[in-house]
């Protein structure tokens, strides 16, 4: 992987996964005209969740906030799969954070911030993008986020 992005990912110390096989009956990625759907992002890092449980709970926010940014990276790397090359990214349009809660957590928006900053931090002002941020009872595989995006291209 080479272009803007690429050096952008490395000067962050950043290395850009392999894409997450489905868990079941889906694509990690599909692309609509100009646009770029992932599907939901777990934060794997080499097939494993790092953290399982609630955030409030068993993950704090602190830590529930990296993983919503893995979440991030592994979407880049879904977009990558469809896309070829970061770097025709012109925006992110939207970005989608479940986070797994404890009944009384209420800092849904803090956690998915690891998400947003992420992509700001990789794409500039391209990063920049409508969100929500929404508290669940629990995610595939005991996870604590989930993320998804959808990005538009440039071609």
């Amino acid at each position: 992987m080479s272009g803007a992005v690429a050096s952008r990912l490395a000067e962050l110390g950043l290395t850009l996964p392999d894409v997450v096989p489905p868990l079941a009956s889906y694509q990690p990625a599909v692309r609509s005209g100009a646009y770029v759907f992932t599907s939901g992002q777990l934060p794997m890092v080499e097939g494993k969740l790092p953290a399982t449980g609630k955030v409030g709970a068993e993950v704090s926010p602190e830590r529930a906030k990296e993983l919503a940014a893995t979440c991030a990276l592994n979407a880049l790397a879904a977009v990558r799969s469809v896309a070829g090359d970061l770097d025709r990214i012109a925006r992110v349009v939207k970005v989608v954070g479940f986070v797994a809660s404890a009944p009384d957590f209420t800092g849904q928006p803090a956690v998915v911030n690891g998400a947003s900053e992420l992509l700001g931090a990789v794409l500039g002002d391209k990063g920049v993008h409508a969100r929500s941020a929404v508290g669940v009872a629990v995610l595939p595989l005991d996870a604590p986020v989930e993320v998804e995006i959808q990005v538009e291209l440039a071609d």
